[in-house]
């Protein structure tokens, strides 16, 4: 017998705002880690970008950016496929017939167009259509796992009723996907709020992140003013009071890959939380340096990163131009060159 083909996995990520720890140690490492694992498409989804408005212009830097930076971590295009989004055209087109058997009354459900909505005068049709972008998105690929966030699950459910409802009333087409909650994912919250999951809305806000592409001088400021407490002691802790010195041993541990214990054990000496930021700070600077001046080669050769980009857009080509097809013959479309 042959050996078992690879699970397909597809993860978005949005190029709008800066990326930061919490997305590489949330998403990014742990995809660089177990990229050999299954057959991985990382698409940057420059179209959900503009269900809100955006500068042209910051957006397409943005774009390149995020692109960079994920080759820059240590994406594989040997291994996996990375591309942007709209030079892939399928998307936009699956999304269009999907919409066509999608109910309006599953679209209005979806928490986050709600909470996106409701302090707005008024809305495009893209936020409210966005899930169904993003359900093209997965299933074009036939993708059996989806990484998410809990804020994207409910999104992976409507793309699995989406995919359900199609294969009812078009024969078996689509690969029902899966949620999946990355389990090695580090969840870094900000430094200025413990409490609050670290974010690019609040990226700007001094002393709130810690960007990917930050220099050694502002990492050590910014994990400098992070957030403690008075209890001086240097150890998880389920205390919602001490959640701050928990983000930096959690940050800690996200780079180092040690254990609760040997963490600890790391700080068992330190003299108060100015070592712990220090710590803190020397290992986030060694993590992050090789990967920003791998950021910095690719930026400035914008040959190369257009070639990387135009491989994997080819490859996710070759996988999502014949599933179109097979969608549009199913729907009753004309394709081109024959029946």
């Amino acid at each position: 017998m042959g050996s078992e083909a690879k699970k397909r996995v597809f993860s978005g990520i949005q190029p709008s705002g800066d990326l930061h720890i919490g997305n590489y140690f949330g998403a990014i490492k742990g995809w660089v880690e177990h990229q050999s694992d299954k057959e991985n498409f990382f698409c940057i989804v420059d179209l959900h970008s503009i269900t809100v408005a955006q500068d042209p212009d910051t957006l397409r830097d943005q774009t390149r950016s995020a692109a960079a930076l994920l080759f820059a971590s240590g994406l594989d295009p040997s291994i996996c496929s990375v591309f942007i989004q709209s030079q892939v055209s399928t998307h936009a087109e699956c999304c269009w017939i999907l919409n066509c058997i999608t109910p309006l009354g599953w679209l209005e459900r979806m928490t986050q167009f709600k909470d996106k909505a409701g302090d707005q005068a008024s809305v495009s049709t893209g936020l409210l259509d966005y899930p169904v972008l993003m359900a093209a998105d997965i299933i074009l690929y036939s993708a059996h796992e989806v990484p998410v966030g809990d804020d994207q699950r409910q999104h992976v459910e409507l793309a699995r009723d989406i995919a359900q409802r199609f294969n009812h009333l078009y024969g078996e087409t689509f690969v029902v996907p899966e949620a999946v909650i990355p389990e090695a994912g580090a969840r870094v919250m900000g430094l200025n709020d413990p409490n609050a999951k670290m974010s690019k809305s609040f990226a700007d806000v001094r002393g709130h992140a810690v960007g990917m592409l930050d220099e050694p001088k502002e990492i050590e400021r910014s994990v400098k003013r992070a957030v403690t407490d008075s209890h001086g002691e240097i150890i998880f802790s389920d205390d919602a009071e001490r959640s701050g010195v928990n983000n930096l041993l959690g940050i800690y541990k996200a780079v180092t890959n040690k254990t609760k214990s040997e963490v600890e054990k790391d700080f068992r000496d330190a003299r108060g939380y100015g070592d712990l930021k220090t710590r803190v700070a020397e290992v986030l600077i060694e993590e992050l340096n090789p990967i920003r001046d791998r950021y910095q080669e690719l930026i400035k050769d914008s040959d190369q990163l257009d070639k990387l980009l135009a491989r994997g857009a080819d490859r996710a080509a070759s996988i999502s131009v014949p599933k179109l097809q097979e969608i549009k013959s199913k729907v009753g479309l004309v394709l081109s060159g024959g029946p």
